[in-house]
């Protein structure tokens, strides 16, 4: 899973990012709140730890902006304040969960193992960028938290296409992967298919390679 550390303080940044990339996460790490604004802007996390008091956005103002746009990515607050205001604060803008400062890299674990079961992160949740992700158990596409739901095949398409997203897929390899021998789609249904998901994502979402395939840009 993607993970957002927000932390000013270099050396323990670098213990929680090492510790986590130990436990397999993918780390990016930032030290003021504008920083962190960015990156929230650029690429799609699962989850993020903040701070409070960083330098030019604090944690709990980077919060409430997140917040006022509807990004809604679990956070955890790993701070120093420790006051029944402050941790009211915290909770009243949004946060999921507040670790005071200092802690056992054993409590952070033992926090974000139970923001992955309580938001059934990774396992049901394929994220697509900040503002957009889908739920495998429902087969609902969630823009801004609006929910859509998809048909079962225009969810498997959409989630094949985002594993791979990387790769330029040609209709051959989408039907070899997501269509029984005995029930293979033409030409024509695999182009209304992604005609659906442009409708829903957005036309410059998929892009069209003329005699190779289909490649998504994020």
């Amino acid at each position: 899973m993607n993970v957002l550390l927000l932390e000013d303080d270099a050396i323990l940044s670098e213990i929680i990012s090492e510790h986590l990339a130990e436990k397999g996460y993918a780390v990016r790490c930032a030290y003021d709140g504008e920083d962190a604004y960015e990156q929230i802007q650029e690429h799609p996390f699962d989850f993020m730890l903040f701070d409070v008091n960083i330098p030019r956005l604090s944690g709990f103002d980077l919060l409430a902006l997140l917040r006022s746009q509807q990004i809604d990515i679990p956070i955890i607050f790993i701070t120093s304040l420790n006051s029944a205001n402050d941790l009211k604060k915290g909770f009243d803008l949004g946060c999921d969960d507040y670790l005071k400062k200092p802690f056992e890299l054993l409590e952070l674990d033992a926090r974000i193992e139970h923001l992955i079961r309580i938001h059934r992160l990774g396992d049901n949740r394929i994220i697509i960028d900040t503002h957009r992700y889908l739920e495998r158990q429902s087969y609902e596409l969630i823009d801004n938290g609006t929910r859509h739901r998809l048909s079962k095949k225009e969810f498997e398409m959409l989630e094949y296409l985002l594993l791979h997203k990387d790769e330029t897929l040609s209709h051959a390899k989408i039907i070899a992967n997501l269509w029984l021998n005995d029930e293979v789609p033409t030409d024509a249904t695999i182009r209304t298919y992604i005609k659906n998901l442009r409708a829903l994502l957005g036309k410059d979402f998929l892009t069209t390679i003329k005699g190779v395939g289909y490649r998504i840009n994020i």
